[in-house]
């Protein structure tokens, strides 16, 4: 026998699903932030630091040359002075060689071609690198017509100066700087190093400071979706505002979710209480017939009407229920148009005129004709049908409903008021809320499925209008609305 699709279906061993790409964790971004900053401060300021020392050097290294330099000038002058005041021959040579010993530089006479005059030595005592900074000063010497200067090498500094005999020159070494700045880096080094072991340190445990908070938040929170409402997010330690701030919105959901759980628990407790009555008289009446009233006209008729208005309740309750959902989900979207309120008002009170012709009930009305607003004709009649509904349910023994639309205040204000034992002031708050009963006993000569003031809140909160409600223990209620005028 052929297997059918779904068993084989079943058999096919199906692929594992791929895994989400994991994040990263905030105390890790944290810890690397911080760590990378704390490492970027550090070389910028090593960097800085050496860029510094080395210009610093520079800087010093020629103003002590030139020093050099115009030092063995001034001896190059006074022994020329005083060796044409004696009358002595003069030893060039040897006076060059003291003078290097004595100041530890390297000094000889040049011509214009930077080569040696004095000291006469059987070698070179002058490196290629300071021959060319040589040349360099003597060109630059007789372009600007200068009397000396100086210059730095790699390794040495150079100073030149124009004498009748030729060129003086000087040089220093400058290993020994050279060798500072190379102790001043490696010890930059080591600081960078120190540093970021520094910075890891620190990193991880101000990170792990700051995400406590939102660890302790994540596991109250599963706590919470599991249906823990005694979670209070605040916790016994403040970690700072935006921590408190969160904290105290998380616990704000949960006492919304918890009323919205209450909430939910009342509403499928009182809509099966409201299904299960018509459904039962539904199923009592049609055994009834079956049984009872088959072949009796007037009591099959009897008994199949009641049947009729269970049905009619039960449609009115799953619409009453569908219109809530959809206004208040925004399915049902608002679709404002100008229309006269007082003409629609007056429409919407007709459907209640049954009530004062079989059954006594007074309805005062006072509308001011000509009045027009803005707003979703349809959602507003549910509006109005629902308060005078209300009101008729709830008034006293004499029956009275008074309904009022006038001009206030550059507003239209509706009021429906009733004559009942009206409203402990605990309760105003809850009246609005879905399926709430007053603990006041009360007859209800018009079908309702017990949404009515809850439709009035939503539709009226869509619209944005103001509404409210007064009341005085003995003296009834009165609600009202707030509309725009055009």
């Amino acid at each position: 026998m052929a297997e059918t699709e779904a068993e084989q279906a079943e058999k096919t061993p199906k692929k594992p699903r791929k895994k989400g790409k994991e994040k990263t964790s905030i105390y890790f971004v944290l810890w690397a932030v911080f760590t990378a900053f704390s490492l970027l401060i550090v070389l910028m300021f090593s960097i800085s630091q050496s860029v510094s020392l080395q210009q610093s050097y520079e800087s010093s290294a020629m103003e002590e040359t030139f020093a050099e330099g115009e030092t063995v000038r001034r001896e190059y002058t006074a022994y020329k002075v005083r060796v044409d005041k004696l009358g002595e021959s003069a030893d060039y040579s040897h006076f060059f060689r003291s003078i290097s010993m004595e100041h530890n530089v390297c000094a000889a006479l040049l011509n214009e071609n930077a080569e040696v005059i004095y000291p006469v030595t059987g070698g070179e005592i002058i490196g290629d690198k300071a021959r060319e900074a040589a040349k360099e000063l003597i060109a630059r010497l007789k372009k600007e017509e200068a009397t000396n200067g100086s210059v730095k090498t790699d390794s040495e500094g150079v100073y030149v100066c124009e004498t009748g005999e030729g060129y003086l020159f000087v040089s220093r070494k400058l290993d020994v700087n050279k060798q500072l700045i190379r102790q001043m880096n490696g010890r930059m080094v080591l600081i960078a190093a120190f540093v970021l072991v520094l910075a890891f340190v620190i990193s991880a445990t101000v990170s792990g400071f700051l995400v406590k908070p939102l660890l302790e938040m994540t596991e109250k929170t599963k706590r919470l979706a599991a249906g823990d409402f005694s979670v209070d997010f605040r916790g016994k330690s403040s970690y700072g505002a935006e921590t408190d701030a969160l904290a105290d919105t998380l616990n704000y959901a949960r006492d919304e979710l918890f009323k919205a759980d209450a909430m939910q628990k009342e509403l499928i407790a009182n809509v099966s209480h409201d299904f299960k009555t018509p459904l039962t008289m539904i199923k009592a009446y049609a055994a009834m017939i079956q049984e009872i009233s088959g072949n009796d006209p007037v009591k099959r008729e009897k008994h199949a009407q009641v049947i009729i208005d269970e049905a009619d309740r039960l449609t009115e309750l799953v619409t009453d229920v569908l219109d809530l959902s959809k206004i208040s989900s925004g399915v049902n979207a608002v679709k404002k148009e100008a229309f006269d309120l007082s003409a629609f008002t007056a429409q919407v009170l007709e459907k209640f005129g049954y009530l004062a012709e079989t059954q006594g009930y007074k309805f005062e009305t006072h509308i001011e004709r000509g009045l027009y607003t803005e707003a979703d004709r349809v959602k507003i009649g549910q509006v109005i049908y629902n308060l005078v509904g209300n009101a008729v349910n709830y008034t006293g023994e004499d029956k009275r409903v008074i309904v009022t639309l006038r001009r206030e205040n550059g507003e239209i204000l509706l009021s429906v008021k009733d004559t009942g034992a009206g409203v402990n002031p605990e309760e105003l708050h809850d009246i609005w809320n879905r399926y709430y009963r007053s603990k006041e006993a009360h007859k209800r000569p018009v079908k309702g499925s017990g949404l009515g003031l809850s439709i009035v809140k939503t539709v009226l909160e869509k619209h944005e209008f103001r509404y409210g409600v007064r009341s005085e223990a003995g003296k009834g209620c009165e609600f009202y609305v707030l509309f725009p005028l055009l």
